[in-house]
């Protein structure tokens, strides 16, 4: 049955950037498809734990700092010593830093570079080489952004960033499909996360978005659900290197 397709039980899932938001609203869409999860941020995670264990599935918070690539390895292998394997990456892990691009400075810059884009890429690399190591193949999963289509104002890095998460993305799926590894991105669009709460308190700013907008609403946590649990599964096992956009038609205006 093609439904069976999209079961994820049995599968372990490292997921950045899990405290809130759209990490959070990840975590428990592939803990609901069966994934027992490790989840990576800056702070405690509690509210995704709960949420998580109520369902029955396990949960392991880490707290790392990924602005540096030097926790990755640990929390590989702790997923591998907690767990015995590693299936599902998600790299959800971003900031953002508002200046105007002509006074923009090199720190930030460097730092949403270094999160965005570099993280993004060796947690990636990381978790390949335990695919390998394993002999299973596995998936993983890029956040990327309407940013990785388009140019913004005032977010210089942060468009980089995220454009270089769409090449990269086809770069490592062009070198790890052999592996049986499966490598593709989301673009989300405009969400209500903690991230938009100054864009959606401005009454002129807010309004433009929706006229903007085929569906005339923000997004949600809940509409990234679909997509990741299609992405991890088997029933995405011929999509490779691809950006798929979930913004209620902000792409196609």
């Amino acid at each position: 049955m093609i439904l069976d397709a999209f079961k994820l039980e049995g599968k372990v899932a490292i997921v950045t950037g899990a405290s809130t938001g759209l990490g959070q609203g990840m975590s428990i869409a592939l803990a609901q498809a069966g994934c027992d999860i490790v989840g990576v941020d800056y702070v405690e995670m509690p509210e995704t734990a709960n949420t998580i264990e109520a369902m029955g599935r396990k949960f392991i918070g880490v707290v790392a700092n990924l602005m540096s690539i030097e926790p990755i390895q640990s929390i590989v292998d702790k997923a591998v010593e907690v767990y015995g394997k590693v299936d599902i990456l998600v790299n959800n892990a971003g900031i953002i830093r508002r200046e105007d691009a002509i006074d923009f400075t090199e720190k930030n810059w460097d730092d949403v570079m270094n999160i965005n884009i570099k993280t993004v890429f060796f947690f990636s690399q990381a978790v390949a080489k335990q695919y390998i190591a394993q002999g299973t193949g596995g998936k993983i999963i890029n956040i990327a952004s309407m940013l990785s289509f388009q140019g913004g104002v005032r977010v210089p890095s942060y468009t980089t960033s995220k454009s270089g998460v769409m090449g990269v993305t086809r770069a490592m799926a062009n070198e790890w499909a052999k592996h049986n590894i499966n490598i593709n991105a989301i673009a989300p669009g405009y969400m209500a996360t903690n991230n938009t709460t100054a864009l959606r308190a401005d009454e002129d700013r807010n309004k433009a978005i929706l006229e903007r907008i085929p569906a005339a609403r923000w997004g949600t946590p809940d509409d990234l659900m679909g997509p990741i649990i299609f992405l991890a599964s088997e029933a995405s096992n011929y999509v490779n290197g691809y950006t798929v956009a979930v913004d209620g038609g902000w792409l196609a205006r």
